[in-house]
């Protein structure tokens, strides 16, 4: 791992992944593991003219050993200042953003009772659901990125030594998100054009529908919100303050009408949730219900997940990636969802995004409802993605247009 390249990686993280404003403060959140670059990207912020930093530190060795001994009573109290942690700042004078380093291992919580973990997840997704509603509305800019820890790295690349998986997976990560070139900027622009040109075609098709197909069995069937928006690369807050959400990101996605979703679909990468890996997925859907669920290892973990809440067994999500993804030809399976969902297109079960109807930002939860855009305390990717995926989009004065043949991008 080169000085330059964290130093660079830190900078780009700071100054156009969250895009830190002058008198704004940035709220890291931040592995222990990850600490040293924390302390990089904090640098960074005041560089940039940051009111302040404020970081909270991660514990995940601790976090098992809590949900391990902790009572279910005890691990569902979630206090009201771990809200007030964000919104304090977010609502204060010159508001806040948030940079999260994600950088776990994939199965901490092998071995666990994972109903109880389900249930304090959900508590505290409960308790924070006003924050995530105001950072999936873009309320603020927010990001999210990965370093390598020694746990991941051993997942990644395992019987490798502890200090060559680093090498191996720093590298990796400095290449898909074009760090490793020394000018991320200027790459990350010149994708984004290409990505804001798809994005414009699929927002002015006038499409009522999307239909993917792979061999593998996956036949599903799409219907979008009556005003449907495309979205990819460079997010804007409601103020119009740009920033990327997630590095990398080679995502174009849109909300699922949660109405309107039929047929069946298989994952085609396995899926961490919550510290447990989830392989083999198949899914039926009923009129945007999953009706049927199955999977090859960690099936009871899957149906604790689409139980969540009456959301959580329908779409919030489906972005498509194309199978020449940058992530995808590492031919690496990172066992992050940050990366495994920009190797292949994915729905998620569980929560939408706002903004991926006309003026949806400004629309009450209820309002989202009514338009189609679906509501969950989860928000859940899973790749279904696969060399071969034919998209075709199903348009609503009649006909068909291809979108994606052989697993690429048509257009």
């Amino acid at each position: 791992m080169e000085q330059k390249l964290l130093e660079l990686y830190a900078a780009f993280a700071v100054k156009s992944g969250v895009n830190v404003q002058k008198n704004q403060t940035l709220i890291i959140n931040c592995p222990l593991d990850a600490a040293f670059f924390g302390r990089l990207c904090a640098g960074e912020a005041y560089k940039a003219g940051a009111r302040d930093v404020v970081v909270h530190y991660r514990d995940e060795r601790l976090n098992r050993i809590r949900l391990d001994k902790a009572g279910l009573e005890a691990l569902e109290d979630v206090k009201p200042w771990r809200l007030a942690g964000y919104m304090d700042y977010i609502e204060s004078a010159g508001g806040a953003c948030v940079l999260s380093i994600a950088a776990d291992d994939p199965e901490i919580y092998k071995g666990l009772d994972t109903a109880k973990i389900e249930k304090a997840q959900q508590a505290n997704s409960r308790a924070m659901q006003p924050y995530v509603n105001h950072m999936m509305a873009n309320g603020m800019q927010w990001c999210v990125l990965s370093i390598p820890t020694p746990a991941w790295a051993a997942k990644v690349f395992p019987g490798a030594a502890q200090d060559d998986a680093m090498e191996k997976l720093w590298q990796a990560i400095f290449s898909v998100t074009r760090i490793s070139g020394g000018e991320p900027l200027a790459e990350w622009e010149a994708f984004g054009k290409l990505t804001r040109a798809r994005v414009e075609r699929l927002n002015g098709m006038n499409l009522d529908a999307l239909r993917l197909r792979s061999q593998n069995g996956t036949d599903l069937t799409i219907g979008l919100p009556e005003d449907y928006v495309f979205a990819g690369g460079v997010e804007y807050t409601q103020d119009g303050v740009p920033f990327l959400a997630n590095i990398p990101s080679e995502e174009i996605f849109a909300a699922p009408h949660r109405l309107r979703v039929d047929g069946v679909v298989k994952s085609s990468l396995p899926y961490v949730y919550n510290g447990n890996l989830i392989e083999g997925i198949t899914a039926a859907f009923e009129q945007g219900l999953v009706v049927k669920a199955s999977a090859d290892k960690g099936e009871d973990l899957l149906h604790q997940m689409l139980s969540a809440d009456e959301g959580a067994r329908r779409l919030g999500e489906i972005a498509l990636v194309p199978a020449s993804s940058p992530i995808r030809t590492t031919g690496l399976l990172f066992y992050n969802t940050l990366f495994d969902e920009n190797a292949a297109c994915h729905i998620a079960f569980g929560k939408g995004y706002p903004n991926c109807v006309a003026g949806g930002a400004g629309l009450s939860q209820e309002e989202l409802l009514a338009r189609g855009v679906n509501d969950s305390l989860i928000h859940e990717d899973v790749m279904v993605g696969t060399p071969d995926m034919q998209i075709t989009g199903l348009l609503k004065a009649g006909g068909t247009a291809d979108i994606f043949v052989d697993g690429e991008w048509a257009f």
